[in-house]
C-alpha cells in the first residue's frame, strides 16, 4: 500500500517558519512556532483537535493574518513563491454546490499559467487530463463536483495540485473521511511526487500510518512540541507531551 518513506538527499529549505504567531481575538491559536521542512520530504503536522495544525498552514499560506512571525518558501516571502506552492483544503472547507465539473476545478489550478486571456493551451488541457488519470479520475471529468462522493472530491483536488506542478504540496487532512482505496491512491501519489523531488506538508491524524507515510514529523499543540525525521521524533515521549498520556499504543517506545 505504501512506498518507503525513507527520506531521499534534497538541498535546501522548501518551507520555514519562524515564531509564528496566530489568535482569534483574546486566545492564541498558534504561539510561537518555528519549523523548517526541508526540501525533498514528506512531513505530517499532528496534534490534538485545537493545537492549531491547520491554522498554522493557513497562517503560513497568508490565508488568515498572524500576529507575528514569518513564512519564507524556497529562501523567499511566501507571497513570491505562491506559483510554487500548491494547496488542498479541507474537504469540510469547500463549497460543493459550487456548479463546476470536475476538470473545471483541475483547470483551475492553472490560471497562473494561462495569460491574460485566461485561455487553456491544448498542453495544459492534456495536463490536467493526465492529472485526473493518475488519481483514476479521468473518467468522470466531466461530472459535477458536487455530485461525486467524498473520496472522489478529495481526489479531484489533488489532481488540481497535481496539474500545477508545484515543488511544495500542503495538505489538510488529505485522508479524512475518504475510504480505504482512496487513501492508498493518495499516498500512492505523494510518495511518487516526493521521489520526483517535491516537499510535501500534510496535517495527519491517524498516528497508526504516521511511520509508514512520512519521513518527518512536527508535533504540535499549540506551540512546537517536537520536530525532525519519524524515526528520532515520533516517540512515545514527544506524542505523550504533545497528546497527554493518550494514543500511545503505536507509537514506538
Amino acid at each position: 500500500m505504501t512506498a518507503d518513506p525513507t527520506p531521499l538527499p534534497r538541498p535546501g529549505t522548501a518551507l520555514a517558519l519562524t515564531g509564528l504567531t496566530v489568535s482569534y481575538g483574546a486566545a492564541l491559536a498558534v504561539e510561537d512556532v518555528t519549523a523548517r521542512f526541508p526540501a525533498g520530504s514528506m512531513t505530517a503536522i499532528i496534534g490534538p483537535n485545537g493545537a492549531g495544525k491547520s491554522t498554522l498552514l493557513k497562517a503560513a499560506l497568508g490565508l488568515i493574518p498572524k500576529v507575528q512571525g514569518e513564512a519564507r518558501a524556497f529562501g523567499q516571502p511566501v507571497a513570491q513563491a505562491m506559483a510554487r506552492i500548491a494547496y488542498v483544503p479541507q474537504r469540510a472547507a469547500v463549497d460543493w454546490d459550487f456548479p463546476a465539473r470536475v476538470i473545471d476545478v483541475v483547470q483551475m489550478g492553472l490560471y497562473r499559467q494561462t495569460g491574460l486571456l485566461g485561455r487553456l493551451t491544448p498542453a495544459l488541457r492534456d495536463r490536467a487530463m493526465d492529472s485526473l488519470a493518475r488519481l483514476g479520475m479521468a473518467d468522470l471529468a466531466t461530472r459535477q463536483i458536487g455530485a461525486l462522493s467524498g473520496g472522489q472530491q478529495q481526489r479531484a483536488f489533488l489532481a488540481r495540485a497535481l496539474a500545477q506542478q508545484a515543488d511544495l504540496v500542503i495538505l489538510d487532512e488529505p485522508f479524512a473521511g475518504v475510504d480505504a482505496a482512496t487513501e492508498a491512491a493518495i499516498i500512492a501519489v505523494l510518495h511518487g511526487l516526493r521521489s520526483e523531488g517535491r516537499t510535501i506538508v500534510a496535517v495527519h491524524h491517524d498516528l497508526s500510518t504516521v511511520t509508514a507515510y512520512f519521513d518527518r514529523v512536527l508535533l504540535l499543540n499549540r506551540r512546537s512540541v517536537a520536530e525532525g525525521p519519524t524515526g528520532t521524533t515520533f516517540r512515545r515521549d514527544s506524542v505523550a507531551r504533545a497528546y497527554g498520556n493518550q494514543l500511545l499504543a503505536a507509537i514506538p517506545a
